[in-house]
């Protein structure tokens, strides 16, 4: 993967060469000049609490940060921007270190960057004016840090597309999201209830700032999204006309050019539609350039349905006589389905698996509430609830999820997961007395509704999570032992594994180390113990057939 990876920049960087398309973009900006572009003033009343006007950012005693921000595009870009600075710095350097890690060398960064030139030069043309407007304003607090990557709105602009392109390398392994909605018989009160994790990881510092954002524009519904700082377009959202959004990535080739990101498209439909149909419109006037499911449920409609979008189709798919709906990352409705590349993501990757352990604990549970909602989107089991190891992406709870969110769009109330993952307390918001409430308040305090809160997942004050924790320095530690080459003390292996014994990673990884050292013999216990425990993807499953094939060729 990684030489591939490697020639689409190098042919990138050769194409930005012949290109004459990408000197507009990077000079392009949007129309700001019927716009007061006056910057904010932020004033601080303590080191988690933020205000200009009426606009405002609190931390929350669960962790989570609260952004209310209203007016026009450029003042809810500017206004995000000043409230959120100093996070919003932060974020960039956690996003591009990560970067740094992926592509170490000099030379490749050159090339990538380069690369994004081209590679972008069109998406500007693919994003509605109104939010590069909104991406303008919050650029501005942007750090100069990363100059020499892009210029501030080109570099903000970009990262709007990561999410696409990260899921288009999916090797990266930085997307795997499952959702879900259940209504009419298979609801608690009969109402509209969704669930879903958002398994977008970078890394932890990544999902250390979540911001639940409450966004008054002056055109469109009022709505609240999940995000980071920087980030404008929407993955999980619900707006005030019980209209709610999330996005399941499915499995795409490598696209040659940058159309509209997904979660700008999402944004638009939670800023101006009310209902399934007003959705779908929208939908289907935005070119995309990756695969994607979107989960959308109405307050009006007291169901939900799966927008499926492609660069090339779009369907729209509803279970028929059912009240329930499940997406992982895979297309279900018929245009898409039967795809070759859609196919082969069933039947090799961890989607399919997610999808079936859904359905099973929707069968154990007759009736969807918010508390149950919570547990199955906390659940670590595998199907028949046998041990998948922790951090399996076959689970639900892979524990990278950036957050977990509920809907009940006809109540108008959302409960968003504070840290770690989806396992601390579920907090809850009422969008109708916020948006009401906010127009009144003076002083800044939480928007949340405290007695309908979800508590803690009772796992973190286990054992095993903490066993977990010390698992991923461990784990950390054997990545570089192996690039290295490095010898490795017995004592750790078997520390290592005792960490997760149910998680297949563990024997695998020995199994590589053994055989680097040539220790076939250990080599194949391990790779024999990885086979018993249950093994994420088909082409994990077969590269450890493989190495045992070269290890009893060598033992002869």
């Amino acid at each position: 993967m990684k030489s591939r990876i490697n020639l689409f920049f190098f042919v990138g960087f050769l194409l930005v060469l012949a290109s004459c398309g990408t000197s507009k973009s990077m000079h392009h900006l949007p129309e700001v000049a019927n716009y007061n572009a006056t910057k904010p003033v932020v004033v601080k009343q303590s080191d988690s609490a933020f205000v200009s006007g009426k606009n405002s950012l609190l931390k929350n005693k669960q962790g989570l940060w609260e952004l209310y921000v209203e007016g026009d595009p450029l003042e809810i870009g500017l206004n995000t921007g000043a409230l959120s600075d100093s996070l919003l710095k932060n974020q960039e350097h956690i996003f591009f270190s990560k970067i740094k890690d992926i592509v170490p060398s000099k030379f490749q960064q050159r090339l990538l960057r380069n690369f994004l030139k081209w590679y972008n030069r069109k998406l500007y043309l693919n994003v509605p004016e109104e939010y590069q407007t909104e991406i303008f304003g919050v650029s501005q607090y942007t750090s100069h840090d990363f100059d020499n990557i892009a210029p501030q709105f080109q570099r903000s602009l970009y990262l709007h597309a990561a999410h696409d392109i990260g899921h288009a390398l999916q090797d990266l392994a930085l997307v795997g999201c499952s959702s879900f909605a259940a209504w009419g018989e298979k609801s608690e009160d009969g109402n509209l209830i969704l669930g879903r994790n958002f398994d977008f990881y970078v890394n932890d510092a990544f999902a250390e700032n979540k911001i639940v954002a409450f966004i008054n524009p002056k055109e469109g519904h009022q709505f609240m999204m999940i995000t980071w700082p920087g980030m404008v377009g929407a993955v999980s959202g619900m707006n005030e006309e019980g209209l709610t959004v999330t996005i399941n990535a499915s499995k795409s080739k490598i696209p040659l050019i940058a159309k509209t990101p997904i979660s700008i498209l999402t944004r638009e439909i939670l800023q101006h539609t009310k209902n399934i149909e007003e959705a779908i419109a929208i939908a289907k006037k935005r070119e995309v350039f990756v695969s994607e499911s979107i989960m959308v449920g109405s307050a009006h409609d007291n169901k939900a349905i799966l927008i499926e979008v492609s660069p090339k189709k779009m369907d729209v798919y509803e279970v028929p006589n059912s009240d329930q709906l499940f997406c992982s990352n895979h297309f279900q409705g018929e245009d898409l389905k039967n795809e070759k590349r859609n196919q082969l993501q069933i039947a090799n990757s961890h989607s399919e698996y997610r999808f079936e352990r859904m359905q099973e604990l929707f069968a154990e549970n007759p009736k969807i509430n918010p508390k149950i909602a919570s547990e199955i989107l906390r659940n670590k089991d595998g199907l028949q609830n046998i041990a998948l190891g922790y951090g399996n992406e076959k689970a639900l709870n892979q524990l990278m999820a950036h957050h977990g969110v509920i809907f009940k769009p006809k109540e108008k109330l959302v409960w968003v997961s504070a840290n770690p993952y989806q396992l601390g307390e579920f907090v809850c918001y009422n969008l109708d007395s916020i948006f009401k409430e906010r127009k009144m308040k003076t002083v800044v305090s939480s928007f949340q509704q405290k007695n309908l809160d979800i508590p803690k997942d009772p796992f973190l004050e286990t054992i095993q999570y903490k066993n977990y924790q010390k698992f991923r320095i461990e784990d950390h530690k054997i990545d570089l032992y192996l690039k290295n080459k490095e010898t490795i003390n017995p004592e750790f292996i078997q520390n290592y594994q005792s960490l997760n014994p149910d998680y297949w990673v563990v024997y695998y990884k020995a199994g590589l180390y053994f055989y680097q050292k040539k220790e076939y013999q250990l080599s194949q216990a391990n790779f024999e113990k990885a086979l018993t425990k249950e093994i994420t993807t088909v082409p994990d499953k077969t590269a450890i057939e493989d190495y045992l094939k070269k290890i009893k060729r060598k033992l002869r």
